[in-house]
C-alpha cells in the first residue's frame, strides 16, 4: 500500500481536540438529566445507567435505544446543545498542519451528532482537512463500536478496510476496526498496551513521525 493510497479514519472528541475539560462534562450532565426526565429516575440511578451503558456498549445511546426505545435523534438534539461552544473547544492549531502532512484521504468518523461536529469543525478549521464527515446519523444510529456502522462507512466510500487507518482515543472502537482488517492508532497517554493497536501516540501531533510504522 503506497502512502497516497491510505485512507485515514479519524475520531473527533479527545482525538483531534480536548473534550475532557468542558465538553464531556457538559454532555454527561445533559445525558444524566435526559435519563432522569425520560426514565423517571433520580440523579444517582441516571448516572449509573449512563455509565453502565457506556461501558457495556461503548455508547450510552446504544443502551438507551436497546433497552428503553429511546428516539436517537431526540436524545442527541437534547444532549448536544452548546450555547457557548467556541469557549469550550480546546484545540492546538498545529493539528491542522499535522493533518496536511499525512498522505492519503481523510474521513472523520464520530459517534457525535452532525450539528455538533459541524460546530467544532467550523471553530477549529478542521473542515478544510477532511474529504468526508460521518456522524452517528450517517450510519443510521449505529455508533462505534458496532461493526455495522463501520461497514456502512466502508460501503458508502467503497473502501477496502486493509487500506484504512483508524485513529481513535477509545480502545473498544479500535478493536472493531482491527477485526475488520484496518490498521489502528490509539491516541492515549496511558501505559496500557493492546494487541489490537498497531501504533500508540500521546497526541495526533506525533502521527507524521510514527506513520512509517503503519
Amino acid at each position: 500500500m503506497g502512502a497516497s493510497d491510505r485512507v485515514w479514519l479519524f475520531d473527533l472528541d479527545n482525538t483531534l481536540h480536548d473534550a475532557s475539560p468542558h465538553i464531556f462534562p457538559h454532555i454527561n450532565r445533559s445525558m444524566r438529566e435526559y435519563i432522569e426526565r425520560h426514565l423517571g429516575v433520580d440523579e444517582d440511578e441516571a448516572n449509573r445507567i449512563r455509565q453502565g451503558y457506556w461501558h457495556r456498549y461503548g455508547a450510552t445511546l446504544l443502551g438507551l435505544m436497546r433497552h428503553h426505545g429511546t428516539d436517537p435523534a431526540h436524545f442527541l438534539k437534547e444532549t448536544h446543545q452548546f450555547p457557548d461552544l467556541r469557549r469550550m473547544v480546546i484545540f492546538p492549531r498545529q493539528t491542522l498542519h499535522t493533518l496536511r502532512r499525512l498522505p492519503g484521504r481523510k474521513i472523520m468518523f464520530s459517534n457525535a451528532p452532525r450539528h455538533y461536529m459541524e460546530g467544532v469543525l467550523e471553530i477549529t478549521g478542521l473542515w478544510r482537512c477532511f474529504d468526508a464527515i460521518y456522524s452517528v446519523e450517517s450510519t443510521r444510529f449505529r455508533p462505534k463500536p458496532m461493526a455495522s456502522g463501520y461497514r456502512a462507512l466502508l460501503q458508502a466510500e467503497r473502501l477496502d478496510p486493509r487500506r484504512c487507518i483508524m485513529v481513535e482515543d477509545s480502545l473498544i472502537n479500535l478493536i472493531t476496526a482491527k477485526k475488520l482488517g484496518m490498521k489502528t492508532v490509539w491516541v492515549s497517554t496511558g501505559s496500557q498496551g493492546s494487541p489490537y493497536v498497531d501504533v500508540k501516540v500521546g497526541s495526533v501531533l506525533q502521527l507524521p513521525a510514527r506513520c512509517g510504522r503503519l
